[in-house]
């Protein structure tokens, strides 16, 4: 127990400072992955919703794969290819190859992962809104976009933010994945730190309860603002 408590220690020789800096990229890759899974998530389902058939083709087959396809195999092949892609377009315009950064990498394929999981939450959230609702702001005078942001959005918010929730989870537990592209991470670095001591019990243990500690506080926060979101809705 004692070599346990040293290992994982601040001390000199313990792993603890490096799981501590581990465990904040991790949330780094979290939260920037999330931000742009919402994004591309919002933007596919209301091409699916509103845009021409041509356009929604394309947002259903991107969503099709994402969902079909393993999320591990996707993210080697988005990283290492849209690494190639980058030194290919490097190239023709004349620059050598590029270094690609893996954080900023790990977070766009993260984000084009979990924007087709979200870009259905959207889609069912927006579809639950009342129909009366947005003709009540057309005949208000109300353009599309005022529509959307002052009467569509803030409806929706509450339906979709128990999904989102969900992902929320998810992303976490899939940025373990971005390890093995080389991303040095919560659980690249306690393999490291397993494989320098041998300990791997230890740090894989340490390591499962920071993303379960992780995991706890973010949900506890994200239910406060559910029920925040939904304040002004009729209780049951």
């Amino acid at each position: 127990m004692n070599e346990a408590f040293e290992l994982l220690g601040f001390g000199e020789g313990g792993w603890g400072p490096a799981l501590m800096k581990g465990a904040w990229i991790t949330m780094q890759i979290s939260i920037g992955g999330f931000a742009v899974g919402l994004l591309v998530g919002l933007i596919t389902a209301l091409a699916k919703l509103n845009a021409p058939k041509p356009i929604k083709r394309v947002a259903n087959a991107y969503t099709t794969v994402c969902r079909a396809v393993p999320e591990l195999l996707l993210i080697i092949l988005l990283f290492y290819g849209g690494s190639s892609l980058i030194n290919a377009l490097s190239g023709m315009l004349g620059f050598g190859d590029v270094d690609v950064a893996g954080m900023p990498v790990a977070i766009v394929v993260l984000g084009l992962v979990q924007g087709a999981y979200s870009s259905e939450i959207f889609r069912g959230a927006i579809k639950a809104v009342n129909i009366g609702q947005i003709e009540a702001s057309y005949a208000y005078g109300m353009s599309r976009a005022q529509t959307f942001w002052r009467v569509t959005l803030p409806m929706m918010a509450p339906n979709a933010l128990a999904g989102l929730s969900n992902l929320w989870v998810y992303i976490i537990k899939d940025s373990a994945l971005i390890s093995v592209v080389g991303t040095n991470e919560l659980l690249y670095t306690a393999k490291q730190a397993g494989g320098s001591t041998r300990e791997y019990l230890i740090f894989f243990g340490a390591a499962a309860a920071i993303y379960y500690i992780i995991t706890l506080i973010s949900s506890y926060g994200l239910k406060l603002l559910e029920n925040h979101l939904r304040r002004w809705q009729p209780k049951h």
